[in-house]
């Protein structure tokens, strides 16, 4: 057993500018009865968890647990001390964060979090596909701990979240954003994920300057995230990005541009990223939002 602030050599081993944020499969099943670590699952598919999930984790419910129930917004600095609370977390609670999708909700969580400023956490490389892809150990066990009593921060929605006026304003500074929706969402083919429902949004494109790199070219088949090398010629070879920008990602409601904010800050460093979670659902339908059609930023 390691400790959990100790970055993780394999982590370590593809160049992250901090490698301090994740953790390998291998890591968590040498270090899974650390009584100082608290494992939560956040999946797109809420009922993956009651099928098995990994030792001695909670389940996150994204849309319960972390938005607000009557206003589009995230929850009260109230509700989050009392979430953690009734997960037994306070600051000295490593939190580790895994789900379905190449982490891609476990990534909103962790989000979430950092808006109320908690820093503790790290995401498991490869997530819930990868360890069951190992066939590490699982169970239906659902554990319970002594509640925390953790106090909370008030919530600080600056320095990492953009509204639309951010945004727009943004968009008329010429400043670099991503688009990480996929390609036909991008040029207006469609108004919606494939395979997925429409959710209202009125007009298809996307904001002017943009550009596309879909989310999960961050990962590999696996459902880890690739190296740092790889990842700068994705976002900088080919993107044009460089760590010195402000940017701002988005997607339909926040929670795919979660996953590239995270690639962003964490593992390529950048310090100026802010995840636009109005995004497409938001700007498509305001009226007179500019947007361009096509394959062209």
């Amino acid at each position: 057993m390691t400790n959990a602030h100790t970055p993780d050599p394999v982590i370590v081993a593809k160049g992250y500018a901090h490698p301090e944020a994740l953790v390998s499969t291998e890591w968590l099943a040498n270090n899974i009865g650390d009584s100082t670590i608290r494992l939560l699952e956040c999946n797109e598919d809420v009922l993956l968890y009651a099928i098995e999930h990994i030792p001695g984790a909670q389940r996150i419910d994204w849309h319960v647990d972390l938005n607000d129930h009557v206003q589009r917004d995230y929850i009260s600095r109230e509700a989050f001390e009392a979430l953690l609370r009734r997960l037994g977390i306070d600051e000295n609670t490593t939190v580790i964060l895994y789900g379905d999708k190449n982490n891609w909700w476990a990534s909103y969580a962790f989000w979430v979090f950092s808006l109320f400023g908690f820093r503790n956490m790290k995401l498991l490389d490869g997530g819930r596909a990868k360890w069951i892809a190992e066939e590490r150990v699982t169970t239906t066990d659902v554990p319970s701990f002594p509640a925390s009593r953790y106090v909370a921060r008030e919530r600080d929605d600056q320095a990492i979240r953009a509204f639309f006026a951010d945004t727009l304003a943004h968009m008329q500074a010429g400043n670099a954003m991503i688009d990480v929706r996929s390609p036909q969402e991008y040029t207006g083919e469609r108004t919606h994920m494939p395979d997925y429902p429409q959710e209202g949004t009125l007009r298809g494109g996307h904001i002017p300057g943009a550009r596309s790199v879909p989310w999960a070219r961050a990962a590999e088949a696996d459902g880890s995230f690739k190296t740092a090398a790889t990842l700068r010629e994705i976002y900088e070879g080919e993107a044009g990005l460089a760590n010195t920008q402000d940017v701002i990602t988005y997607c339909r409601i926040g929670e795919r541009s979660s996953h590239t904010w995270f690639v962003l800050s964490f593992l390529l460093g950048y310090t100026h990223v802010r995840n636009y979670d109005g995004s497409w659902t938001e700007w498509g339908n305001a009226v007179r939002a500019p947007i361009t059609i096509g394959v062209n930023p």
